[in-house]
């Protein structure tokens, strides 16, 4: 038998064998792709690289948990660091899927300012992950395939009688469900209250079941400024940063509707169990400095750091969250950890109805 074929077997057999090697292979970086992830390479990725004289793998992922949860449950662990937006944290560290960041690990602000005064208080809530940014759940059109009524409200999603075509949803519950009740006319304040419950989660189903045939799914957001670019929906639900990098890249005839953002955050945290923990936590510590995380801002996706803003244009301000949060709702990503897997199943089960 080639000797190739015993090793690999004897690999096989032997799991243990494997995280000797790991510790020789690069960092691995997993996030979301597209104008998101080239900011990340620019901003922190090349940078890091170029100081450290180490080498990174950079990859996509398209969110939530299932894939590090296998990793973690079957000892195989090919992430080290990764980008986790904040409506999956809580569950993810609950669940014991990451590692728990030490704060002693971040650096001053460029302007002194100790690391616990200069982050938002929510950018170290966690103790699985440092806050990046902070970002919004919006919806865009196309001024040039909209038609003569342009939408301004979250009713808008929801009325295929004002605004007829496909709308383009993530595929997932988390904020589908927030915006049926929000357009079902569930106050901001009750929201979570009302989504716990059994009588909220019908709600909120029956009313995505009024547009449920004009809705076209989509898992990664890269994904979103395709749709409205190439016709495919009229109205998208998008991270605000992938509309805005076609705006202003692009030169794109999108407009964003701030109406009922849900904002949020993304950290970066640590997958439990890599082979790479002291490298990591390095490159979280330079990739949380004040002007890595400006850097941010060339999506318009807020810096967690008060430093970081002496960086930033102010061309991009509008653009940003924090501009625009009296007209949105802060994802609970508390009630996400405590309904997030049981509103999956009931998620999927709803989209299997015909």
């Amino acid at each position: 038998m080639p000797y190739l074929i015993i090793f690999s077997l004897i690999i096989f057999f032997n799991p243990l064998i494997i995280p000797v090697f790991a510790k020789d292979s690069p960092l691995t970086v997993v996030s979301f792709g597209g104008a998101y992830g080239a900011a990340q390479q620019k901003h922190m990725i090349d940078p890091y690289m170029v100081k450290t004289k180490q080498t990174l793998l950079f990859d996509n992922y398209s969110g939530g948990v299932a894939e590090m949860k296998a990793q973690v449950e079957a000892n195989k662990i090919l992430w080290d660091v990764i980008d986790i937006e904040a409506i999956d944290l809580d569950r993810a560290c609950s669940e014991g899927l990451l590692e728990v960041l030490p704060r002693n690990i971040l650096t001053k602000g460029s302007n002194g300012t100790p690391a616990k005064q200069d982050f938002l208080p929510l950018a170290l809530a966690n103790e699985c992950g440092i806050g990046i940014m902070v970002w919004a759940n919006i919806f865009a059109f196309n001024k040039e395939t909209i038609g003569d009524n342009y939408p301004t409200s979250i009713n808008d999603i929801f009325d295929t009688e004002k605004i007829p075509g496909k709308r383009a949803l993530r595929k997932r519950p988390q904020v589908n469900l927030e915006w049926a009740l929000l357009a079902d006319g569930v106050p901001k304040a009750q929201l979570y209250d009302i989504l716990a419950t059994e009588k909220g989660q019908q709600r909120a189903f029956a009313k995505l079941d009024t547009i449920k045939d004009d809705i076209i799914w989509f898992n990664s957001w890269s994904q979103a400024p395709q749709l409205l670019n190439d016709g495919g929906a009229v109205i998208v639900q998008s991270a605000n940063g992938r509309i805005y990098d076609a705006i202003a890249k692009d030169n794109k005839p999108f407009q964003i509707v701030w109406d009922n953002n849900l904002y949020d955050m993304d950290v970066w945290s640590i997958v439990k169990g890599s082979q790479h923990k002291q490298a990591a936590l390095d490159f979280i510590a330079f990739a949380t400095g004040s002007k890595p995380l400006a850097g941010m801002a060339d999506i318009a996706y807020g810096p967690t750091r008060k430093s970081s803003m002496a960086f930033v244009s102010p061309k991009v301000i509008p653009f940003l969250p924090s501009s625009h949060m009296p007209k949105g709702v802060k994802v609970d990503s508390f009630f996400w950890s405590d309904y997030g897997e049981a509103l999956g199943v009931k998620f999927n089960q709803w989209l299997l109805k015909q």
